[in-house]
């Protein structure tokens, strides 16, 4: 199988802000890794048996579910005990595990920040694809500049699935999604957009990145939590259901 290029993020924390909802919490990281690029149409065909047309283009209608089965078969490939355990549609994260899984949202947007406290981690034609660019498909992985943690296309180019459910409490299994696509403004291109589908659902703007580490403690990792999810779905939230407003 090609490489999947790692970079490692070292421990810190993020302060995440739902603009929807109107909540803002501070995230307190362990070190972990996570892919330099998206996942590739040639990495996905390798391991998974599909054609790649344009091997080095971020493979895209891959669901939520494509995405963690292809983490398990990375991490099998690769010797390492995979992160996730699936029965059917029911996924669940072995929080100890070593094995390639999807970065938690808090690890995706503070390894997109990259120290950046800004929505953008610099200007926008240079980093990022976009409605600007006029292009109509995702472009090769790499083109644009990376971000100060070496990371590439973190913005742009492709929507990329977290492990997090997004609103259980509106959105049942929803999961999220983060960085907008090439056909999106300047306004979703952020790195403090949320966005989400089902976990079934194939879009042709949404692919994925990989994540690596594991942690002490089960059910609780990286921002997110087990119990916190469930008491999210039961709570009473009197505001309307959609994505992160303008305004």
């Amino acid at each position: 199988m090609s490489d999947i290029e790692l970079a490692r993020i070292a421990p810190g924390a993020v302060t995440l802000h739902d603009a929807r909802s109107k909540t803002r919490r501070t995230v307190t990281l362990e070190p972990f890794e996570i892919g330099v690029f998206a996942v590739t149409e040639e990495q996905l065909a390798e391991l998974l048996g599909v054609t790649a047309r344009h091997p080095r283009r971020p493979a895209v209608e891959v669901s939520w579910l494509r995405a963690v089965r292809f983490c398990n078969a990375a991490s099998e490939w690769e010797g390492l005990e995979p992160a996730y355990r699936v029965d059917g549609d029911e996924v669940t994260w072995d929080t100890t595990s070593d094995g390639f899984r999807l970065p938690t949202e808090a690890e995706w947007e503070y390894a997109c920040r990259a120290g950046s406290a800004a929505p953008h981690y610099g200007p926008l034609p240079e980093i990022a694809w976009s409605a600007a660019d006029g292009v109509r498909t995702p472009q090769d992985v790499g083109g644009r500049m990376p971000n100060l943690n070496g990371l590439f296309d973190t913005l742009g180019n492709v929507w990329e699935w977290c492990w997090d459910l997004l609103d259980p409490a509106r959105y049942d299994e929803y999961r999220v999604f983060r960085g907008g696509g090439f056909a999106d403004d300047a306004w979703s291109v952020r790195a403090g957009v949320r966005r989400g589908g089902a976990p079934g659902t194939r879009q042709d703007d949404v692919g994925f990145r990989v994540a690596r580490g594991g942690f002490d403690t089960l059910d609780a990792a990286q921002g997110w939590s087990a119990r916190a999810d469930r008491e999210r779905a039961l709570s009473d939230d009197p505001r309307p259901p959609g994505w992160t407003p303008r305004r």
